[in-house]
């Protein structure tokens, strides 16, 4: 159980819901304004006239910093402005589940008794301060787990809806407005339906292939017929060869057959391929629309549904055409992992052992443990650990949204991984498959150039192989791949951003000239006589 926290401008309903919710969970309620008041042995009008704005909102983060940090949860009603600090907000992200209160400023002003007790007011015109101040807050407001409009439904409707981001326990991509959320489920299609009824679209347009429309179409009903919203269906052909633009025609086509307009919501529901062609898609179509993310394999769940990447392949190189096209929200439901093959199930484990090098050793801890439970695709123990890898993927991405810096550590594996693919025509290996060789082959070149310690090479060789996934590949292959490497979007003239993992857990981007990685590669280790 993590603390609950209530933010939103003032008279949005903090105070009044916050026994209640508190109530309902058994947890203790603190208004850190009071908090505050007690710490300082002043009251907030007090603080402000002695203090300032930027002394009060230090001793603010100091007191709010004081209760995240309890082992308890407690359910905390923060001040209007406390999460537009920064720090203090990615704090109360990382332990709490954070829910916005709005309402229409109109609202506010009709809730507010006596405005001389808020700082903010003072003197002002209440409507239109409270109309500023709600949109300089609208980019912290919005980077929240659920985002409730108290002044559109009832006080228990409200506290039903907190209470219900407790039990949903959402994963929180936070980016300013183009925040979303990850839900993490088995066998609810209701949350693919909630998470497209909280958008509100005008047409649903729902693209699938043959293979998953066949395997997985049964649920993708169940989840629109409650929305009673007009949709199009676009069944496209299966496969990486089918991540082409005329896949992206046949689903602009569609949209515009249906009606769809610039308040439709496009809705990808598939693997990888499907993700990326439906998110470019919708990045083009009318400027921009929105889309949400239902990914059907342990691939596209872990890597490409988070994160806003979307494009399509050309006969030279993959993803070389594409956008940065956030969608609104992700559903990961591993009952779909259910009709994959071990192939591609497990294909799909070489991401997840990919984040864990990087940034998480607990991933790697657990792989190992459950290696055979995790191979057999046992949802009880990959639950944890989609959610573990769909966290860190959202820290990246959070971290480095447009892929310019620290986010390029995502890539280990993927200079020779996207190249066996090309060399391979898109067919010969799965992606998964491909980043797996790739990623050994890396360590290799890295343990070669005295980077990375031998000993990560050896461990994550013997979990690989312990998850079903081969590393081995020929020196011809290889070398007919690598001419692949010169279109590689990671590439700038003849260096290249390459991540190397520097120890378990510890990954960090370096500039290396694209000669002296082959040279590591073909010289090294790897193929030595």
């Amino acid at each position: 159980m993590r603390h609950i926290v209530l933010s939103g401008l003032m008279a949005s309903g903090k105070s009044t819901l916050g026994p209640r919710i508190a109530a309902k969970l058994d947890l203790p309620f603190v208004d850190t304004d009071d908090a505050i008041v007690r710490a300082a042995g002043k009251s907030i009008p007090d603080l402000w006239k002695s203090e300032g704005e930027p002394g009060f909102r230090a001793i603010e983060a100091r007191v709010i910093g004081e209760l995240l940090s309890a082992e308890s949860p407690s359910v905390l009603s923060f001040g209007g402005g406390a999460v537009t600090a920064r720090a203090l907000r990615a704090h109360a992200l990382d332990r709490a589940w954070v829910v916005t209160l709005d309402a229409d400023p109109a609202s506010l002003v009709a809730r507010i008794a006596d405005p001389s007790s808020r700082p903010h007011l003072a003197g002002q015109d209440i409507l239109a301060r409270l109309t500023n101040l709600r949109e300089q807050r609208a980019e912290a407001y919005a980077e929240s787990h659920e985002r409730i409009a108290t002044d559109r439904m009832t006080v228990e409707e409200a506290v039903r809806a907190v209470v219900d981001v407790s039990r949903r326990d959402p994963i929180l991509v936070p980016l300013g407005k183009r925040s979303y959320t990850v839900d993490v489920v088995v066998d609810e299609p209701g949350r693919l339906t909630r998470a497209i009824a909280r958008l509100a679209p005008t047409r649903i347009v729902a693209v699938t292939d043959a293979v998953v429309g066949l395997a997985r179409g049964a649920s993708l009903d169940a989840a629109l017929a409650p929305l009673e919203i007009a949709s199009a269906r676009v069944t496209l052909a299966s496969g990486e060869v089918h991540k082409r633009l005329p896949s992206v025609e046949a689903i602009w086509d569609a949209a515009i057959a249906a009606g769809a307009d610039s308040a439709s919501v496009m809705l990808a529901f598939g693997g990888g391929v499907i993700g990326d062609v439906t998110g470019f898609a919708a990045s083009t179509l009318f400027r921009g629309i929105r889309f949400v993310q239902s990914p059907t394999t342990l691939l596209a769940m872990v890597d490409a549904a988070v994160g806003g990447k979307t494009g399509i392949d050309l006969p030279s190189g993959k993803n070389l055409v594409g956008a940065f096209h956030q969608p609104s929200a992700v559903v990961c439901d591993l009952a779909h992992l259910s009709t994959l093959s071990v192939r591609e199930r497990t294909a799909g484990l070489a991401e997840i052992v990919k984040i864990g090098l990087l940034s998480d050793p607990w991933l790697i801890e657990r792989l190992e443990q459950d290696a055979a439970r995790v191979a057999g695709g046992d949802p009880e123990a990959l639950l944890p650990i989609v959610r573990r890898a769909v966290a860190a993927k959202a820290r990246f991405v959070a971290a480095d949204e447009y892929d310019t810096g620290i986010r390029a550590l995502l890539n280990l594996g993927h200079t020779v991984g996207h190249a066996l693919e090309a060399h391979g025509g898109f067919e010969r290996f799965l992606h998964g498959e491909a980043v797996a060789i790739g990623t050994m082959v890396e360590l290799t070149a890295a343990v070669h150039l005295g980077v990375t310690p031998p000993e990560v090479l050896a461990r994550s060789g013997s979990l690989f192989s312990r998850l079903g996934l081969s590393t081995q590949v020929t020196r011809a292959d290889l070398a007919s791949a690598w001419r692949h490497t010169a279109t590689d979007k990671k590439r700038a003239g003849a260096a290249l951003r390459w991540p190397v993992v520097m120890q378990m857990g510890e990954g960090r981007v370096h500039r290396l000239p694209l000669e002296a990685l082959r040279e590591a590669i073909f010289e090294g280790p790897l193929f030595a006589p």
